[in-house]
């Protein structure tokens, strides 16, 4: 809950760096809360419920991305390759899913290390 609450902390920050742990665990809280609203907004006769939902979090959602693609070494921009037709956004799941780099780089210390100390 911690890595939650840690990215809608940095609502709009989209400079320095994001571990993967942190964005793939921001990730799963949002798609486990995205399918519980679902199902409680066809409960409820609101099916909108998870759009709002989505909608609330998504400067976070792309925050955290941002963050994380430049704990890769890549700039934010990087995340528009995604649009490209059919093999764009497996490039950036890879990104996304690839270690960071060990050494500090031009986005800041590496997150991992930081948090250690």
């Amino acid at each position: 809950m911690n890595w939650y609450v840690d990215v809608l902390k940095k609502y709009a920050v989209f400079s320095g760096r994001a571990r993967r742990q942190e964005f793939w665990m921001f990730y799963l809280f949002n798609l486990i809360a995205v399918i519980v609203l679902a199902l409680v907004g066809r409960v409820i006769g609101f099916p909108a419920l998870s759009a709002v939902y989505i909608l609330a979090v998504l400067l976070p959602y792309l925050g955290v991305t941002v963050r994380r693609l430049h704990d890769t070494g890549r700039s934010g921009w990087a995340i528009l390759v995604g649009i490209i037709p059919l093999v764009g956004w497996i490039f950036v799941l890879v990104w996304l899913a690839s270690e960071g780099k060990p050494e500090e780089n031009q986005y800041g210390p590496n997150p991992k290390y930081a948090a250690a100390a």
